[in-house]
């Protein structure tokens, strides 16, 4: 939602159109009804974007019924293509609805006075509405009290591996189930997936016990506390014994706070979801266990807020590692450790541009391959090139 939207803000701005307050998509796995002022300020974010951009609560009325055009925007675009391809529609139309808002606009090479547009859209005027405001920052009181804390982006849910097929660590019963979701779930373009080989390129979230085996390798003591960012976890207690029994303070919104309080959110996904992320963006280290569009947003949030420290797994290299464990050819103890902590020295957060396509991709593959501009908003939106990071060592919290 955050990345559509502030694109949509810079389009806006290209076209020099006023910007109506987007509609959230309510249509998803989780069927989500929230408005967008549900789950952001409305009123912070048309002030926020007043000198940049006309924004207005509703399409007004004398344009309710005048000729609109409907457009899927080309992924990735540059300025030339909104000047060239879409400005002309105003000629014809005085309202055009983009149908689709995810990565429409190129991650580099774009005005640096879009590029800031953009930061200011994702980093300062999406503020989350005030209910979700107030609890998450609550909750961050809460799980401060335990001490400095990891926040885990545990992508252990229904969807995440009934898109993705990964079923390593599951039962055959729940391994079909899953099978059966991806079949049915009609904008899910890949049914037939290898989930071993998935595993094994590096494509599938880390399961809790490799998130356990994962922490533990760093160095973490058993008496750091955890809290998990993520909706219900698959299959329930059942696949998070391990990580509890290696770390026991492991929290999460329903423990720390009450019923009461979490009544006005618990029925929308994309609500309960912004108190992960305010709780995540605060925490004193966040690790995501998949690289999914809440983690690079998260990760990207952190690096605009200081370059505070986020380790990112390297998932293929993990497997493999773990994979020897559980075959007997090497055990848990100071060689995997030293194994796991040499991986990760640079994937910390540390201060570095943005990375671009990798060589030899082409086409819309390489715009893919690009490290995501919200994910690392340097140099663009950062100022300060010697920014240090909060802290390089792998295990101080």
């Amino acid at each position: 939602m955050r990345a559509g939207i502030s694109d949509m803000v810079a389009v806006a701005r290209i076209l020099n159109a006023t910007l109506i307050i987007p509609e959230l998509d309510k249509k998803s796995f989780w069927h989500d009804k929230s408005n967008f002022s549900d789950v952001f300020d409305e009123e912070h974010f048309i002030n926020s974007l007043a000198n940049d951009v006309k924004v207005e609560k509703k399409l007004p009325k004398e344009l309710v019924k005048a000729p609109k055009s409907v457009r899927y925007f080309k992924s990735w675009s540059g300025v030339d293509y909104y000047q060239d391809e879409i400005s002309p529609l105003w000629d014809h139309r005085q309202v055009i609805r983009a149908a689709k808002s995810d990565s429409r606009l190129a991650n580099n090479h774009l005005p640096p006075d879009i590029q800031k547009l953009r930061c200011r859209a994702f980093f300062q005027a999406l503020r989350f509405a005030p209910p979700i405001e107030a609890l998450g920052k609550l909750l961050v009181e809460r799980m401060r009290s335990f001490g400095p804390y990891i926040a885990l982006h545990l992508r252990y849910e229904k969807d995440m591996l009934a898109f993705s097929g990964c079923t390593y660590g599951l039962s055959q019963t729940e391994s079909e189930e899953l099978a059966v979701i991806r079949e049915n779930t009609t904008y899910w373009k890949v049914k037939d997936i290898d989930p071993l080989e998935q595993r094994s390129h590096g494509y599938c979230p880390l399961t809790p016990k490799e998130v356990g085996m994962f922490l533990s390798g760093l160095g973490y003591p058993s008496s750091t506390p955890v809290y998990i960012a993520a909706g219900e976890i698959y299959g329930g207690e059942s696949h998070m014994v391990d990580l509890q029994s290696r770390f026991p303070i492991l929290m999460n919104k329903e423990k720390l706070a009450s019923a009461e309080e979490l009544r006005p959110f618990s029925q929308y996904a994309a609500q309960m979801a912004a108190l992960d992320y305010i709780v995540s963006v605060e925490s004193n280290v966040f690790i995501p266990s998949y690289s999914g569009n809440m983690a690079r947003a998260v990760a990207g949030h952190r690096r605009f807020l200081g370059h505070r420290k986020t380790i990112s797994p390297d998932r293929k290299a993990l497997v493999r590692l773990f994979d020897k464990v559980a075959s007997g050819l090497l055990k848990e103890g100071e060689r995997l450790s030293q194994r796991i902590i040499d991986i990760h020295q640079k994937r910390l957060g540390s201060p570095r541009k943005r990375k671009g396509p990798v060589s030899g991709t082409k086409g819309k593959d390489r715009f893919r391959s690009e490290e995501a501009f919200y994910e690392n908003p340097f140099p663009d939106c950062l100022c300060q090139p010697g920014s240090p990071a909060s802290d390089d060592s792998l295990v101080s919290i």
